[in-house]
């Protein structure tokens, strides 16, 4: 019950079972990997083109900016988490100069702010923002922050890894130029896929970059005629594709599905509330991960092994500024079922009490009730 890599549905685990073929080779599987990019790119609702990429989410963040990024380029990260603030050490790498635009780390980035902001100071090749800060939850309104850089000319690079798939992305409508997901997470496949939208500007911006993109395996310029040249830069990961389409279908066949985070989330929060617990957040809670502000006198480190041990069940630590402060239970794609979150809410329960820590009413009770209130038909 971690925020990702999440459970995995035994269609999902049936399909990476298939039978490989030899992707470099094989022509059915270059329609194969193109018919899924295209399935992606329309849950995402973009007509820009979308490439699946064999390496874990960061591969993808590291990719965009990778290929983005020049020596002395002015980038603009937006930080109000630990995710946002780490673009700022891949901007660097390649050669970037990246300026902090620092929101509070309770809430989300709060567009008028940023406007202000960019009244004094728009001189930025591309902007990077966090849609759903994982270590905390909080959930950044790229519907509005995007259309404002892209106002300004700043394009828009967005880390949605934890968001997609458990909140709605409109890419093309919100003015996202480069949009990434990944596998583990709401999609509930495995890890070792990243996916990345790209738009038509990143394309003509990084086919006119002064210097080359300075990396092999980060250059999505290789990737951009894959199809046509019948070429693929490396190898790809046939199973864990085969495995990804799987749950891909999943999500589209899903009519519930933003409707259910939402509901399991809004119910989570209320059980922890009542309880007496403390949110880390102040407001603009994601559907998909809840963080909990771990009671005075508890490690929160300790307590996540301890429910790991007694019962079973592994819910997310934390680290950087939040270690053992914060805990966390994801509630993303298979995990966002009503009976996972109620026996992860009882056991997180039971290992507070034997802490000695008394709470004013029972999680799990008050979740399930709160949950069926708005009870959602399954599609």
């Amino acid at each position: 019950m971690t925020p990702g890599p999440t459970q995995v549905r035994k269609n999902v685990r049936a399909a990476r079972a298939a039978e490989t073929t030899n992707p470099d080779l094989d022509p059915k599987f270059f329609k194969f990997y193109r018919k899924t990019c295209h399935k992606l790119a329309a849950f995402l609702n973009t007509k820009a083109q979308v490439l699946i990429l064999g390496g874990e989410g960061m591969l993808a963040l590291d990719a965009a900016c990778a290929s983005l990024t020049e020596k002395g380029d002015r980038v603009l990260i937006i930080d109000n988490g630990i995710f946002g603030e780490g673009f700022y050490d891949m901007v660097k790498a390649y050669g970037g100069n990246p300026v902090l635009f620092k929101g509070g780390r309770k809430r989300g980035i709060h567009a008028g702010d940023l406007k202000t902001f960019l009244e004094s100071d728009s001189d930025f090749k591309f902007a990077t923002v966090v849609h759903c800060d994982t270590p905390s939850g909080v959930l950044n309104n790229i519907k509005e922050i995007c259309p404002l850089l892209k106002s300004y000319g700043i394009l828009t690079v967005v880390d949605a890894v934890s968001s997609v798939a458990g909140e709605p992305v409109l890419a093309d409508e919100w003015e996202i130029d480069i949009c990434i997901g990944a596998s583990q997470k709401c999609f509930s496949a495995p890890p070792g896929l990243s996916f990345l939208s790209v738009s038509e500007e990143v394309w003509r911006l990084i086919k006119t970059r002064k210097t080359p993109i300075p990396s092999y395996y980060c250059n999505l310029l290789l990737w951009k005629n894959y199809y046509e040249d019948f070429w693929f830069p490396y190898t790809p990961p046939v199973s864990d594709i085969y495995g990804f389409r799987a749950a891909l279908d999943n999500a589209v066949k899903d009519k519930t599905l933003f409707k259910r985070h939402e509901k399991i989330a809004r119910a989570t929060r209320k059980a922890v509330q009542k309880a007496g617990l403390t949110l880390y957040l102040d407001d603009d809670y994601c559907s998909t991960v809840t963080a909990i502000t771990v009671p005075e006198g508890i490690d929160g480190e300790a307590l996540v092994q301890t429910i790991l041990a007694d019962y079973g069940i592994l819910i997310g630590g934390n680290f950087g500024y939040l270690k053992g402060k914060v805990i966390r239970i994801g509630h993303m794609g298979e995990n966002a079922r009503p009976e996972y979150v109620s026996k992860t809410l009882k056991a997180l329960q039971a290992a507070l009490e034997k802490e000695g820590v008394i709470l004013k009413t029972d999680m799990k009770a008050v979740f399930l009730s709160e949950f069926k209130k708005g009870r959602i038909q399954k599609g």
